[in-house]
């Protein structure tokens, strides 16, 4: 079986990063062209050019504020303070040894062990760690988390996924207004003014949509973040030289958290391991199995 560098990891991923944002993009536009028909539709022509000119502006600016929406939606505050002085320094050195510039260091009040890195390049990038983490964890077990991190900044995962992030937002909001509209009869007024059977046909198609639309991002989430978590837990091996202090803090990660950070499932993918943990985790499960983290650690 032929071996893939991690560079041919990362330019698949890429790809891969490529074919997802157009999937979601397809998906916002049906999703807006519904909401016009139903609620505009003798105008839904000339809407439909608009709402793909605010997709358009929209993803701009997502990604020159992504970043900034996440942390503020994660209540990251920046790490201040002596208390957080470790911390800071663990980035650094981490971000030394990686060879990229040290991104803005922030942290998250919860108990539980978890991290996330966000932005949209090496030299616009966030790190947010719980207190928790830095309470509980030791030099070597951190270092490995941030490693971890810092590999997704690297790698240019945290682009695509802080993107994700924020039109996974936009799905879930447009989806609920167009089913409101059909449980309240919104729709179905519509419908019997105009009286068209293409219109009906849209907006049936678009009821459909509404309901699958997050259904199908939440795959795109799950796409997104297994093998990608994976490699950034080998590339941070790799930074650290050191695969058992990433492997440690994972095994405390499994014997503390209980899952229940609260943060919107919008940004769940974006986490070091799962923030929430739900019954629907079998099916829509962002991160690899722990325990099949830490086994390919241990193999290293």
């Amino acid at each position: 079986m032929e071996r893939r560098s991690f560079q041919d990891e990362i330019a698949s991923n890429r790809r891969s990063s490529l074919l997802l944002a157009v999937l979601v993009a397809v998906i916002l536009i049906l999703l807006v062209y519904t909401f016009a028909s139903i609620f505009a539709p003798g105008y839904a022509l000339i809407v439909f050019p608009f709402s793909i000119f605010l997709i358009v502006v929209y993803i701009y600016g997502s990604y020159m504020y992504g970043d900034s929406i996440v942390l503020t939606a994660t209540n990251a505050r920046p790490a201040e303070g002596p208390q957080y002085q470790y911390l800071r320094d663990a980035v650094e050195g981490v971000s030394i040894a990686a060879g990229i510039p040290s991104p803005k260091v922030y942290v998250i009040d919860s108990d539980e062990i978890n991290a996330f890195a966000t932005g949209r390049d090496p030299a616009h990038a966030s790190i947010a760690v719980t207190t928790g983490a830095v309470r509980d964890l030791n030099r070597l077990e951190l270092e490995g988390v941030v490693a971890h991190e810092i590999s997704h900044v690297r790698n240019r995962d945290i682009l695509f996924m802080t993107l994700v992030a924020v039109l996974v937002g936009l799905v879930a909001i447009l989806s609920h207004i167009i089913l409101r509209s059909f449980w309240y009869g919104g729709a179905r007024r519509e419908r019997r003014e105009k009286g068209g059977g293409m219109i009906m046909l849209i907006v049936a198609i678009g009821f459909v949509l509404a309901i699958f639309a997050p259904i199908v991002v939440q795959f795109v989430q799950f796409a997104i973040s297994r093998r990608r978590e994976y490699l950034a837990d080998a590339s941070g091996a790799e930074i650290t030289r050191y695969p058992e202090g990433l492997a440690s803090a994972l095994e405390k990660i499994m014997k503390k958290n209980r899952g229940n950070i609260d943060v919107s499932e919008a940004v769940s993918h974006l986490f070091f391991t799962d923030p929430k943990r739900s019954p629907l985790d079998i099916l829509f499960a962002t991160h690899p199995p722990i325990e099949e983290r830490i086994k390919r650690l241990r193999a290293m």
